[in-house]
């Protein structure tokens, strides 16, 4: 019969490791689970559109403009000479005071200085910045998915050795019974185990609660039903090209200030454009025929233009000073990250030492305290020591399991957080 259930019990961990998630899969979930997950998209799009906009800078140009005005003076013949044209037949009215006109502006930019691909250079390393910010974000789920998990294996463990304390004493109990019953015990020991089994009841009650709420928020965090979790494996594969997403982004912002300084260099190059411009209206291009006929026409001009501002120089000394002073803070917020990142090394590797060596003696101290326990019932049983004992006893051995517990899955936190701080 024990064989049976030992098999049923064997069967049983392997159904739940075989349905368990394993923590690398928690932290893949809860990355795709993340509303953050979807900035992704949304930030490129909107730099497509961005540089889209940008390259439109090379199409024509149109404007349409209509005006109508009344002027106080207007150009005038001098009177001497519209009396003389009079007298020859010819009515010089000159110009109406109301003038009107509708017409279009084209402008075609032949040669911008390198402003439209500096533009759109800017935009890419825009994109690349805000990339590399919301992978930092996203990184650090995978902290917060670890402690919740690790959070759940201890739970998970201690429900394990709260069931083994409860069998243990539920033992210890039918036998102080059997002795109750022949005499040979009293019932206030009887009572004394049972009550420290209820008590151990209670612990259960209050762990598998902590279980339930832990295991409520991994899944709603991970977008998955966690039902079961395992220990993850101590030796986790190195990445050698691995890199904090803080340093990218790092990177990322100096790129950004290397295209931005290379736009002051095309805010300083002369610009070529040709331009059409069309109306109708009055008064036209030949002001003779409109001070003759004041009647609308139609008159339009092509042309070539050269532009060329300097103002850009006035700043251009204080501009590159800025770029540089940002420069110098990218890279001061590089120094802060590496350093404390180091000091975060430093105590995870001292606490893995440390939990190595706890865990060397792990092992023999509960051997001990198992073979004190055995000695205790043995001794209970011959009337040498009263029940008090064999609990203090059975407790101390508990006591014994549930550290090299502590101590195991505190190691393997402590090897997935160095993991996480080193990204390799």
């Amino acid at each position: 019969m024990k064989r049976i259930t030992s098999l049923l019990g064997t069967l049983l961990i392997l159904l739940q490791s075989i349905n368990a998630q394993t923590l690398e899969e928690c932290q893949q979930a809860a990355e795709r689970n993340y509303p953050l997950i979807r900035q992704y998209d949304l930030i490129e799009k909107t730099s497509s559109i961005t540089v889209s906009n940008i390259s439109k800078g090379w199409l024509p140009q149109i404007s349409a403009s209509a005006q109508a005005t009344y002027q106080s003076d207007v150009t005038a013949w001098p009177e001497g000479m519209k009396d003389m044209m009079q007298q020859m037949g010819l009515n010089m009215r000159g110009l109406s005071k109301g003038q009107y006109r509708v017409g279009i502006d084209i402008n075609q930019t032949i040669f911008d200085g390198g402003t439209i691909k500096s533009q759109k250079d800017i935009a890419r390393e825009q994109e690349k910045v805000q990339t590399a910010e919301n992978e930092v974000n996203l990184y650090g789920i995978r902290k917060r998915v670890n402690e919740l998990y690790f959070a759940l294996l201890m739970t998970k463990e201690q429900i394990q050795l709260n069931k083994d304390l409860q069998e243990l004493l539920n033992g210890n109990e039918k036998k102080l019974a059997s002795m109750v019953k022949s005499g040979t015990a009293a019932q206030s020991d009887l009572n004394s185990v049972k009550a420290e089994r209820l008590n151990a009841i209670q612990q259960l009650t209050t762990l598998e609660s902590q279980q339930r709420m832990l295991q409520a928020v991994l899944s709603t965090f991970c977008g998955i039903d966690v039902r079961e979790v395992q220990k993850p494996s101590a030796n986790i594969p190195s990445n050698e090209l691995g890199k904090r997403p803080e340093l990218t982004a790092i990177d990322a912002r100096l790129q950004l200030l290397n295209a931005q300084e290379k736009a002051l260099n095309s805010a300083l190059m002369p610009k070529l454009s040709a331009f059409a411009q069309g109306f109708y209206g009055y008064p036209g291009y030949n002001m003779f025929e409109d001070m003759m006929n004041r009647n609308g026409s139609f008159n339009g001009m092509v042309g070539a233009r050269l532009t060329w501002n300097i103002g850009a120089l006035y700043t251009r000394k204080n501009d590159k000073m800025k770029i540089q002073l940002q420069r110098d803070m990218a890279e001061n917020s590089r120094d802060v990250f590496l350093f404390n990142n180091r000091l975060e090394q430093i105590q995870q590797n001292e606490n893995m030492n440390r939990y190595r060596k706890l865990m060397a003696d792990d092992e023999e101290i509960i051997n001990l305290r198992s073979s004190v326990r055995k000695a205790a019932e043995s001794k209970l049983a011959h009337g040498i020591i009263d029940v008090n004992d064999l609990v203090r006893e059975i407790n101390q051995e508990n006591a014994a399991r549930l550290q090299q517990s502590m101590h195991e899955i505190e190691l393997l936190k402590e090897i997935y957080d160095n993991h996480y701080t080193t990204n390799q």
